[in-house]
């Protein structure tokens, strides 16, 4: 039975899902509680192997199916290796992406089906589901925008896909809103950043008294 929390974060690119992370992250760990920061596809190696796989710039011929099986292996490696194992230990857990990302990308932009691709990925996680979701919801234009400006940030595959691409994973993700409203709550991206992170703080805050987390 886990004990600790687990928050994903999702939105489109250029939303600063992972500046945000690392900020919540930090507070919440000088507060005293056990967190682990963490990624998808990524954090642990062999999907950090996979990751590389996924967005290399270069394989450009890859299939949309096999994009959303890639995504759900290292999402099922993630979980039992890393996730899993800290929840037992009451940690709160920040994931940047998880099963929503690929509903929005692969099942609604890529075209397979928001059915199909949950199929896949029950499989993968089985009945693991998030406690609560932040979805940071920006234009597609400004989080594009954004990324041109960041030189320091990765550009990877996906990133090089067009604005109408861009804005299909974000009716993906409104449509994921209107289907599971009791887990995900929206914050408006194109705040500024420390806005952001406080109203996102603020909401981890109200589950965590709700579960009654502990520090250790």
């Amino acid at each position: 039975m886990n004990k600790g929390i687990f928050i994903t974060v999702e939105g489109p690119e250029g939303a600063g899902k992972t500046t945000v992370i690392h900020m919540l992250a930090q507070r919440l760990e000088a507060e005293g509680y056990r967190v682990l920061h963490t990624r998808e596809p990524g954090g642990i190696e062999i999907a950090e192997q996979i990751r590389s796989v996924i967005l290399d710039k270069e394989n450009t011929k890859m299939d949309a199916r096999t994009e959303a099986l890639l995504y759900a292996a290292a999402r099922r490696q993630h979980l039992v290796e890393k996730v899993i194992p800290a929840l037992e230990k009451d940690y709160i857990v920040l994931c940047d992406r998880f099963i929503d990302s690929s509903l929005a990308y692969q099942g609604y932009a890529r075209g397979l089906g928001m059915d199909e691709v949950y199929m896949i990925n029950r499989f993968a996680i089985k009945d693991m589901m998030p406690h609560l979701t932040l979805y940071f919801d920006i234009e597609p234009e400004l989080g594009l925008e954004r990324i041109n400006k960041h030189n320091e940030r990765e550009i990877n595959r996906l990133d090089l896909e067009d604005l109408k691409f861009h804005q299909l994973v974000r009716e993906g993700y409104i449509k994921l809103m209107d289907l599971y409203p009791e887990r995900i709550y929206k914050i408006d991206a194109s705040q500024l950043i420390d806005d952001v992170c406080a109203e996102a703080e603020g909401k981890l805050k109200e589950i965590i008294q709700k579960k009654e987390i502990r520090k250790p």
